[in-house]
């Protein structure tokens, strides 16, 4: 008895201490972050769910972080507790912040590491890939890479993207010709496929044909993205959509390899004189064999340049015709600089031609539509960055205007780009409008300009540097950022004239009693309901920007 009453007694003080270190776990450690009120069991979770329903149906988690952010009163930083389903989490809403952690220092001379949760997505990236690699491993990557990636080599891209860009205008002449709805995100995802795949390994993946015609691999890669849907919602069968997403991994790993392994053999047997200049070509030139280990890293790296290379562009491009289809005056202001550039006819050979001849440095000239495209990426950032320092490294992070110092080891470190581009402390009344004129001055998208110190400020409204991120900042900056800039600016050259785009559903203009769209007093038109975002693995619109088209009456049906 008396052992069994001693036992009792441990368990009771047992319980005791668990609940009393849970309590401290979930009130004390992180009290003095700014945070909405805990709950003992759900830390947070129940609160942010609430926050999420109170918003739109499926918006994105970026959103209902906003709207935390503005319940507390803007901070620079929010503490959110995910535990124990996953790790605490520090959301990073101010861009001084977010530059201590994104800058080297003596503690991370390559930034702060990239976050564990990053692995959420290893069948997309890879073990190897970019993404997830440290330290000297991700050094030695990127400098492997970075010579196919600059501005030099991807000018000399510019015949490839015109030859994709002119499959994806015919299939809107399609739909122009036809007056039915369509997804622009499926085009120009379709579009961005085929010229990162090109761009990479002088493949031609056929993404832009019809189902039938596209490649093995690239109907297996779609779908292993699209496995990734309601990745977050807890009535899916996880399991079952873990087994699809391990298979369709292993088949895309399969595809992908033999894709290499070729195109690395080709390359050998070519004379000095033909080498391909893909991205991987430029890459290995210096390896005399391939090693196994090697090639697991290009196959890696390969993958995430083809879900990044592919997903920004087309996320950045959806958004700009949707902006520009509702504010008049910045299409008026876009289309009248094109027609500086390129002459008043909308045909797109003309351009293509021209952009090819490298006459006057057309692309140089696209001032407004370069603002066009970092007034897009300011308000619809693809995504943010998750960053993470172990428990006992040491992290501080300097709160701006004299608020204190914070202990920042242990939580995931997100630095939420939604929030800090849209911060009225930094851009005014203006935050949430689409202003391309705020950047006049520097429309300068390029890794040069991102790469600005913290405090140097650009355009004509004194924007400080680090406050637009949508590449990140730091040594660990998008690699692709300088082929997203040129395939968004010959794209938008191409199309924005040809073209005459109707939203339909969601974002749809509010038309008057005569028929014509309603002007507010910020001259934008007013909508019947706002477009937003969804999560697919990043942030889309949450339709896919479903759309009709018109050929614009200046151009007609020649390609």
């Amino acid at each position: 008895m008396l052992s069994l009453s001693l036992l009792a007694a441990a368990a009771i003080l047992l319980v005791a201490y668990l609940l009393k270190e849970a309590h401290y776990r979930r009130f004390k450690q992180y009290a003095v972050l700014p945070q909405l009120k805990p709950s003992f069991v759900w830390g947070h979770m129940k609160a942010i769910h609430e926050t999420g329903l109170r918003g739109r149906p499926g918006q994105h988690f970026d959103d209902t972080m906003f709207d935390i952010w503005e319940e507390l009163g803007r901070p620079p930083v929010f503490f959110t507790d995910f535990r124990p389903i996953l790790y605490p989490l520090l959301v990073v809403a101010n861009h001084e912040v977010a530059e201590q952690i994104s800058s080297a220092s003596s503690l991370f001379p390559w930034s702060v590491t990239k976050s564990p949760t990053n692995w959420l997505h290893i069948e997309l990236n890879g073990h190897n890939g970019m993404p997830l690699l440290e330290g000297t491993k991700w050094k030695s990557s990127r400098k492997r890479f970075n010579p196919g990636f600059s501005h030099q080599h991807l000018t000399t891209l510019l015949p490839l993207i015109m030859e994709k860009s002119w499959l994806f205008m015919r299939n809107l002449d399609t739909y122009a010709r036809t007056g039915e709805e369509f997804q622009l995100g499926a085009l120009l995802t379709n579009l961005t496929f085929d010229i990162i795949g090109a761009a990479t390994l002088e493949v031609d993946f056929g993404a832009q044909l019809d189902k039938a015609s596209q490649s093995e691999f690239i109907q297996a890669y779609k779908r292993l993205v699209a496995s990734f849907i309601d990745q977050d919602n807890p009535l899916t069968d996880y399991k079952q959509k873990l087994f699809v997403r391990w298979r369709l991994e292993r088949k895309v790993n399969r595809l992908l390899t033999e894709m290499i392994r070729g195109k690395l053999s080709e390359s050998k047997q070519l004379g000095p004189d033909k080498k391909s200049r893909s991205i991987v070509a430029l890459a290995s030139k210096d390896l005399d064999t391939v090693t196994p280990e090697m090639l697991t890293v290009i196959v890696d790296s390969v993958k995430s340049f083809l879900f990044a290379g592919h997903d920004t562009t087309s996320i950045l491009l959806q958004w700009a015709f949707y902006e520009l289809t509702r504010n008049p005056g910045a299409m008026k202001a876009v289309r009248s600089e094109l027609d500086d550039i390129f002459g008043p006819d909308p045909d797109p050979t003309i351009v293509r031609d021209k952009l090819l001849s490298g006459e006057d440095d057309a692309m140089a000239r696209m001032v407004y539509t370069s603002a066009v495209i970092k007034e897009v990426l300011r308000l619809h950032p693809p995504a943010g960055s998750a960053r993470y320092s172990k428990a006992g490294t040491g992290l501080k992070l300097r709160m701006p205007n004299g608020q204190g110092v914070i202990d920042a080891d242990g939580m995931v470190l997100y630095i939420c780009h939604s929030i800090i581009q849209r911060d009225p402390a930094v851009y005014g009344e203006t935050a949430n409008d689409f202003l391309p004129e705020r950047w006049l001055g520097n429309t300068d998208t390029s890794m040069q300009t991102n790469n600005l110190a913290a405090g140097e400020k650009t355009g004509t409204t004194g924007v400080p540097a680090s406050a637009w991120r949508p590449f990140e900042r730091g040594p660990r900056n998008c690699i692709g950022q300088e082929l997203t800039n040129i395939e968004a600016r010959v794209i938008l050259a191409c199309a924005v004239r040809r073209y005459d785009f109707t939203k339909v559903g969601l974002g749809e203009l509010d038309l008057d009693a005569s028929g014509q769209p309603k002007l507010n007093a910020k001259g934008e038109y007013e909508v019947k309901s706002e477009l937003y975002r969804t999560r697919v693995v990043t942030a889309r619109p949450i339709d896919n920007t479903v759309m009709t088209v018109k050929l614009n009456p200046k151009a007609s049906f020649n390609l």
